[in-house]
């Protein structure tokens, strides 16, 4: 099958064509982990989950590697303010590698209850110094680097076409005072950027290690080069994030990967777009923010929120709301009534042949293919439970199909035991029911309806069609 993908360094569709038939290799940004994540955090993670089944569906074997930012992300992104983690330890009286691990385990706990498929390869930053130290070095023998103040830094002005994933006016970033983008006087140019920190003004930082210009830490950006390329080397197919890491992150990112090899680095960038609030992009910096816990304890199941996520394109703002999550835990509900029903009338998973059926599956196929297309794919699903010319063996098929992508876990829905009825006379009485209700004989319904309810039998009417509950 042939993927289209919209490739931010393009900003077009292109035609996924990996490197090697073998592998696709794919890095994903992960969490800075000095506090929870929130659910606009999630979306990004979510998308490339979507992103990694639709490969795995359409038959490519993923490695997918992700890193985890435990040192050097600092409160602003250009290499000023505080440590992320060490100004969190301050505050709740712990060390740096305790908050560091406590977060980094609350993050996996949210990702494996919307049931994100874990990357083949999580990568601590603190694991990976000696890495990240001799990246630095390779920049340095090939004049891309300098020392100020105690840091080093690399210069933009040592390649010719920084800037290019954002699509910066490089000629203007040439010509940048300094104090107009950062305070930082040891910089030669405002855009350029810390590899190793050692100023002082850090000395507090327990994380730090010995390196070739001293005592330090590395730079943020630094990090994800220098471990994407020790799992998937120095070109690979992938890199995918949140659209804000664009011009900074994924810009020097590329700046640093390709200057040190010469090279191409990824052929193919993704983004994932913001999810809103009332006031703009959600943001930890705004005070309470909202948490998939928080969520639970509202009472949504996290594939509530799955679901929420699905109904918008990665590419476009989503605007948050609990209207909005209502609406999706209705859909989401519904989906698992009718998914339980078909197990509880003994629908299996069989081989798609009849046309009808196949016609479901490549049009599916047709839209997720298609840049993610999850909208028009739920639409497809929806599509699937009203065609009454499907068999309930084909629409359980077709909705365990598509849940390779959705990441439901529609197979392992168990059918609670109260729901299962086995009594003859009982589901004699409502087949003749649901067959008195289609053709419209309402006194006949009514009337086995109560003989149902004399057996001790209640029957709800569902989006999946009629079900009996043994009463208590």
């Amino acid at each position: 099958m042939s993927v289209s993908l919209y490739n931010t360094m393009s900003r077009s569709l292109e035609e996924f064509k990996p490197i090697s038939k073998e592998e696709v290799g794919m890095y994903t940004c992960g969490p800075t982990v000095y506090n929870y994540a929130h659910i606009g955090n999630l979306r990004t993670f979510l998308f490339e989950d979507i992103l990694k089944r639709t490969l795995q569906h359409d038959g490519y074997l993923v490695k997918h590697v992700m890193n985890i930012t435990d040192v050097g992300h600092l409160s602003g992104d250009g290499d000023e303010g505080e440590d992320k983690i060490g100004k969190m330890a301050h505050k709740v009286g712990k060390t740096v590698w305790e908050v560091a691990q406590f977060y980094t385990d609350a993050f996996f706990k949210d990702y494996d209850a919307l049931h994100i498929i874990r990357p083949e390869v999580v990568c601590k930053a603190t694991d990976h110094i000696a890495d990240m130290i001799a990246l630095i070095q390779r920049l340095e023998v090939g004049g891309h680097t300098y020392v100020s103040g105690g840091n080093v830094y690399f210069s933009i002005d040592s390649i010719p076409d920084y800037g290019k994933l954002a699509r910066l006016d490089l000629s203007s970033l040439r010509t940048a005072v300094r104090e107009d983008v950062s305070s930082d006087s040891n910089k030669k140019n405002s855009k350029d950027f810390v590899l190793w920190f050692t100023n002082s003004k850090f000395g507090d930082q327990a994380m730090m290690w010995d390196s070739p210009w001293g005592r330090g830490f590395p730079g943020w950006h630094i990090e994800c080069s220098a471990m994407s390329m020790r799992y998937l080397g120095e070109e690979f197919d992938i890199h995918c994030g949140g659209i804000d890491a664009i011009p900074v992150h994924h810009t020097n990112e590329i700046a640093q990967s390709e200057a040190a090899t010469g090279k191409k680095w990824v052929n193919y960038w993704l983004h994932g777009e913001f999810l809103l609030d009332d006031t703009g992009k959600m943001s930890k910096s705004k005070g309470e923010f909202l948490t998939l816990d928080l969520l639970r304890k509202k009472g949504y199941d996290p594939m509530d929120y799955r679901y929420f996520c699905l109904g918008g394109h990665y590419r476009s703002q989503l605007k948050f709301s609990f209207e909005s999550l209502n609406t999706a835990k209705t859909a989401r509900s519904n989906i698992f009534e009718r998914c339980i029903s078909l197990k509880r009338e003994g629908a299996q998973k069989v081989v798609l042949e009849s046309e009808t059926a196949k016609a479901h599956a490549a049009t599916f196929d047709e839209h997720i293919d298609n840049d993610l297309n999850t909208p028009r794919a739920l639409a497809d699903l929806w599509g699937v439970l009203k065609d009454d010319a499907l068999l309930p063996d084909e629409k359980y098929s077709l909705l365990l199909y598509f849940d390779e992508i959705f990441g439901f876990d529609l197979e392992n829905l168990a059918v609670p035991k109260d729901l299962v009825v086995s009594d003859p006379e009982a589901l004699t009485l409502l087949e003749k029911r649901t067959q008195a209700k289609e053709e419209k004989n309402w006194p006949l319904a009514d009337s086995l309806r109560l003989q149902l309810d004399a057996l001790g039998f209640l029957v709800k009417d569902t989006a999946a069609g009629p079900t009996l509950e043994k009463k208590m």
